[in-house]
């Protein structure tokens, strides 16, 4: 069985549906670049996905076009279907699982939010050095061990 793992785009927000059997299925179009550079961009390769399971109702909110999350998909394969009378070929896969993305800001990028930078550590002022052990060796403090 093949699978995939990967931070993947979606081309769509995705589309929830309840069968009669009462399963919830969230159809997904997921995009990802792959090879080398043609030009300006690299070539996109599609698959059209089926998340299952009441896990993708409840995360259909999160999963809308533009967004980027980290998908596992099982079951990867190739799918024929006619398209205007001709054979045609597809990618579909099954989503095991998903790690949400950042969330996209108002501007629409998908940038974590800045982080604020470090306060600048205080000065230390400088210590007399230690006397040395009867043992010949320095006693060594507990803060000065690196881990």
């Amino acid at each position: 069985m093949a699978k995939m793992y990967g931070l993947m785009r979606l081309g769509r927000d995705a589309e929830v549906k309840t069968l009669q059997s009462g399963k919830q299925v969230a159809n997904l179009s997921l995009a990802y670049h792959y090879g080398q550079k043609e030009g300006d961009a690299y070539p996109t390769q599609w698959i059209d996905a089926a998340f299952w399971g009441e896990r993708a109702e409840k995360l259909a909110p999160y999963l809308v076009k533009g967004s980027l999350h980290c998908f596992t998909l099982g079951d990867v394969h190739i799918e024929e279907y006619e398209k205007d009378g001709y054979a045609a070929f597809k990618l579909a896969a099954r989503v095991d699982d998903v790690e949400l993305g950042p969330k996209r800001d108002s501007g629409g990028s998908d940038a974590p939010p800045q982080r604020r930078p470090a306060p600048a550590p205080a000065p230390r002022q400088a210590q007399a050095p230690a006397p040395r052990s009867a043992s010949g060796f320095d006693d060594m403090d507990d803060e000065s061990i690196p881990f």
